[in-house]
Order: C-alpha cells, then structure tokens, then sequence
C-alpha cells in the first residue's frame, strides 16, 4: 500500500510537469513548469523568479542523470516515478533538489515577504498551477499545522517533506496539491 501512495504522489507531479501532455519529461517541460512556479513571484523579484529556475534546472539534471535508462533525454513516466524514489527523495538528494524548489516557492508566494503565507498568498498557487480552488480551503487548513491562520516556512517545507516522504496516507502534506484519491 506504501509504495502504491508514493507512487500515486509521484505520478501526479509527473503530470503537473509533462505540460505538453506527450508521456514524457524533457528539458523544456520542466523549463516551462519552472515559467509556471516563477508567474506566482513578482514581477520585479529576480532572487525568487531566479531561485526557481535555478532549482528546477538542478532537478532536471538529476532525472536526466540517475533517470534515463533509454539515453534519449526523455524521461517516462516509469523513468520518473523510480529515479524520483530511488535517488531523487534520498537525503543525498533531497534538500538540493526538492527543498530547493519549495524554498524558491515559498519566497515567491509570500509577495509581502512577512515570512508566513496567508490564505490568499497561498491560493495564488493554486490558481497559477491548475489545482482546482475548492481544494485550496481543506489544503490551507491542514498544512497550517499549529492552525494560527497561515502557513509558515517551516509548514510549508513539512508539507513538501510529507507529500514526497512520507507514506502516512493522512499525513497533512497529502493535501499541499490537492487531496490524493485513490
């Protein structure tokens, strides 16, 4: 059961990423969903729009490097989900790759740069990335851990950490995409 949650998790941000809907990850899928993440940031924050980029291009280097067993600078789905639990997930990987990303995320969604996301902050994610509203609501709630009204730093990087670690179906990271149906 464990590893199907994984890889259901998996296979959802395989598709968030394959943006032009082909079956596969290349270069300029991730390119594009680092555009996406970077439209959240404002306009005039280049440390954010930059970090962004920046990460997701690392995160491409790895799937490129540990994921295509073809050689064809392609990943598949298959591709992606194991590289992303075999080297991806791994704390040799993790923290420059995924984190890196969620860090970006956060400092381009918390435009008044207070430290926290409020509920709006937090939607405009939601809206930028295709996740459908009403899920935002149930989202917020339950990445706001302490449930003092926003979702702080740290929050956020548990419900990164939850949704690409964890196997705890419940665990409130579950939710950072949208609730995950089986």
């Amino acid at each position: 059961m464990t590893s199907a949650l994984k890889h259901q998790k998996f296979s959802i941000v395989f598709d968030w990423f394959d943006l032009d809907e082909d079956g596969s990850l290349t270069q300029d899928d991730l390119e594009a969903t680092a555009h996406v993440f970077a439209q959240v940031a404002r306009a005039d924050d280049q440390v954010a729009i930059t970090a962004i980029h920046d990460a997701f291009g690392l995160l491409w280097q790895l799937l490129l490097e540990h994921g295509d067993t073809g050689g064809d600078g392609r990943i598949s789905r298959d591709e992606f989900v194991t590289v992303m639990r075999v080297n991806v997930t791994t704390p040799e990987y993790f923290e420059d790759a995924i984190m890196a990303i969620a860090d970006a995320v956060m400092r381009a969604l918390d435009t008044n740069k207070d430290g926290i996301l409020d509920f709006d902050e937090y939607v405009r994610m939601y809206e930028a990335l295709g996740v459908s509203p009403d899920h935002s609501r149930e989202a917020f709630r339950r990445l706001d851990l302490d449930g003092d009204g926003v979702i702080s730093h740290p929050e956020f990087r548990q419900a990164v950490s939850d949704f690409y670690l964890s196997e705890d179906p419940d665990a409130p990271g579950n939710y950072l995409l949208g609730p995950i149906t089986s």
